[in-house]
């Protein structure tokens, strides 16, 4: 059979636990290459770097060769494409520190961003994260990192085996930060909001005035991958299309649009 070229990335940087057990998990499943920002780009979603040149830096740690990159996880698919690997038949991004869950999460996750470039360059992508607060927690529990090395193993050797999904772009799956080996797999689709944000003023010691973004969890809607990931403590797959386009234009939209055009007519 023809051996895949798969493509390893994540947001968290080349130092991340999760990357680690990514390789881990896949690395006899094809030709594998590793490359991952140099420092953590963390909700960087579909963000280029287009003010300053772009390095690769060759690392090994411990059995794992990686490519780091002085750039975004999208900067990595396009570097991986034509400097690095040339060819990618796969792409699995993670494991992220941290879940990616909602559209709110989605649309400014690194992880997500680098799979969703990978996507539309034609390439089938695969992001994986799973709800921990900290690295170190998932470090410490080598039980847990077994049972998603196993699961990730399986995903993967299924999409080698069966091919990608028709019709879906970018596959998402989120585990819950406790796991029992008898944790249901579900298919979710994205909640709306994961947080309700807001933002706190504070002053230096200079009397300056700085800012930090919060929020606070929102409750979350049934069926949703929220839902399965912390009230249900499964793990959720979320199916996502990259295509923004509305496929029906209501008419309101259409009068909407005719209107502004007969005004501009009318005034110039």
């Amino acid at each position: 059979m023809y051996e895949k070229t798969i493509l390893v990335t994540n947001d968290d940087g080349v130092y991340s636990p999760g990357l680690k057990l990514l390789y881990e998990a896949v690395k006899d499943l094809g030709r594998v290459y590793v490359v991952a920002p140099e420092v953590p780009k963390s909700a960087s979603g579909l963000g280029l770097t287009l003010h300053k040149p772009l390095r690769i830096t060759k690392l090994i740690l411990d059995d794992m060769v990686v490519y780091a990159v002085n750039g975004t996880p999208s900067d990595i698919i396009h570097l991986s494409l034509h400097v690095i690997a040339k060819k990618i038949d796969l792409v699995v991004s993670g494991v992220n520190i941290g879940d990616n869950t909602s559209i709110q999460v989605i649309l400014s996750s690194g992880t997500i961003g680098a799979a969703a470039q990978a996507a539309l360059e034609g390439i089938p992508a695969i992001a994986f994260s799973i709800a921990v607060p900290s690295a170190e927690e998932l470090e410490t529990n080598f039980e847990l990192q077994n049972l998603i090395k196993q699961i990730v193993r399986v995903f993967v050797r299924k999409i080698i085996e069966q091919s990608y999904p028709k019709g879906i772009d970018v596959i998402n799956v989120n585990f819950p930060a406790e796991m029992k080996k008898n944790v249901k797999v579900k298919i979710a689709k994205a909640a709306k909001l994961r947080f309700t944000e807001y933002v706190e003023r504070r002053v230096d010691p200079r009397g300056k005035e700085y800012y930090w973004l919060y929020g606070h969890p929102k409750e979350p809607e049934p069926n949703t991958d929220v839902y399965v990931v912390f009230v249900e403590k499964n793990i959720a797959v979320t199916p996502l299309k990259l295509d923004l386009n509305i496929p029906v234009i209501s008419e309101e939209f259409i009068s909407f649009v005719n209107n502004i055009g007969l005004f501009l007519k009318s005034s110039f």
